[in-house]
């Protein structure tokens, strides 16, 4: 007997099913274990939602702190226990949290498939489908899939407007992702149109997010077009915007952008460019800033040292460019080639300069042609100019030519009648 009620063989019943236990026998074995009855009688439950929802909280403040291997440990845990029933919209969050891990480690492809996965359910939600498109149609804009960017961007911009969820900040923050996909493919004035009706939109919703957004895209359009001076102050009130909020990667991202044309204007304004990027680098260190974003970042400093007269200062940090991107940004590696050489060519080596040329060359005939490689290529060019490299040159003025979309024209020959 366990106490004086209950035999062995009578408590090995219980345990099995196979007998139901009375309520002399619940008093007794409550009291032998020390324990309430209804701790006894309390069943198996299946995950709890608010450790879930912990398990997320506690992922994504990893991911804004710059530590996407601790934020994955934490999205693996729930992950693993989705078989099982848990909360609304926890399975959603965790999807969307673990591509934005994906991509903060340097995996794109794998974000994207997580990212088209999700897309593909009928039962996401609507905030959960924006959000995916905007990562989706950014991940492609970044990796230079352009098309892919406006076709999946559009695709979820479509189903919003089906659904009446275009007055929204995220809506807003898809749209200008989309038109920055057809600015950067030379679609010019459709892109403008989107900022537009963006900027309109978001002016009514009174987000600052979505504003910031917006007045971003309208900048960086401005910029692409050679309009430095009107692209800074909207990239400036896109700056002010964006620091109400806690958007911590976007508002690193932001920074690195004005600080990149600042070194743009005519004269730079390096000082400022330099507290702008200095900023940024560390802002990105508390965030889920992806290595594309941390090579563009460097290499704006790298270029305010060069401008600087800080000639090995822009060499260590040129070397932090290519550590840093280890092929997610090819057209930053390519810039930061080009930059080596002008270094070189500063100080009279002029056959190091020639070697980093052709480097930059060579990186860059991997990326295709579109309006961002376009500048680059007509930089090199006259480069190779500068260091006799006359048939490379050629080579890239023609490169140049064909990114922004010319073609040569092969003249129509009229048939002579007999």
């Amino acid at each position: 007997m366990v106490g004086d009620a209950i035999s062995v063989a009578y408590l090995s019943r219980l345990e099995t099913g196979a007998r139901r236990p009375t309520v002399k026998v619940l008093s007794a074995l409550a009291a032998r274990l020390d324990v309430s009855i209804d701790s006894l009688l309390e069943s198996e439950r299946g995950p709890d939602p608010d450790e879930l929802r912990l398990a997320l909280d506690y992922a994504e403040l990893a991911l804004e702190s710059g530590e996407p291997t601790e934020a994955a440990q934490h999205i693996d845990t729930v992950l693993s226990r989705l078989d099982e029933p848990a909360g609304p919209g926890i399975e959603e969050r965790a999807r969307l949290l673990h591509a934005r891990s994906l991509e903060a480690s340097g995996r794109e492809d794998d974000a994207v498939i997580e990212l088209e996965g999700l897309l593909e359910r009928d039962s996401l939600s609507g905030l959960s489908r924006i959000k995916a498109g905007i990562a989706l149609s950014r991940i492609h804009r970044e990796t230079g899939d352009l098309g892919r960017a406006i076709t999946s961007g559009e695709e979820v911009l479509s189903q919003l407007r089906l659904a009446g969820l275009e007055a929204s900040d995220e809506a807003v923050q898809l749209s200008v992702t989309v038109a920055a996909a057809y600015f950067e493919r030379g679609d010019t004035a459709h892109a403008v149109r989107l900022c537009t009706k963006a900027i309109s939109q978001a002016e009514t919703l009174d987000s600052p997010r979505a504003r910031a957004s917006a007045y971003w895209n309208a900048s960086v359009m401005q910029a692409n077009r050679g309009d430095i001076a009107a692209a800074v102050p909207l990239a400036e009130r896109a700056l002010s915007l964006l620091g109400e909020g806690q958007d911590a990667r976007n508002l690193a991202r932001l920074r690195t952008e004005v600080g990149r044309l600042q070194l743009e204007l005519d004269p730079p304004a390096v000082d400022e460019a330099r507290e702008n990027l200095t900023r940024a680098v560390s802002e990105m260190e508390w965030s889920s800033a992806s290595p594309t974003d941390r090579a563009w970042t460097l290499l704006g400093l790298a270029r305010a040292a060069f401008l600087s007269g800080e000639l090995e200062q822009a060499r260590d940090l040129i070397g932090e460019v290519e550590t840093t991107s280890r092929g997610h940004a090819p057209l930053a590696e390519a810039e930061a080639l080009t930059l080596a050489g002008r270094t070189c060519a500063e100080e009279g080596r002029m056959a190091e300069a020639a070697d980093f040329y052709q480097q930059a060359v060579l990186r860059l005939s991997a990326i295709g042609a579109d309006k961002a490689a376009a500048q680059l290529w007509f930089d090199l060019a006259s480069l190779l100019e500068s260091v006799d490299l006359s048939e490379a040159a050629r080579d890239a003025y023609r490169r140049a030519a064909a990114s922004t979309g010319l073609r040569t024209r092969t003249a129509v020959v009229s048939p002579v009648n007999a």
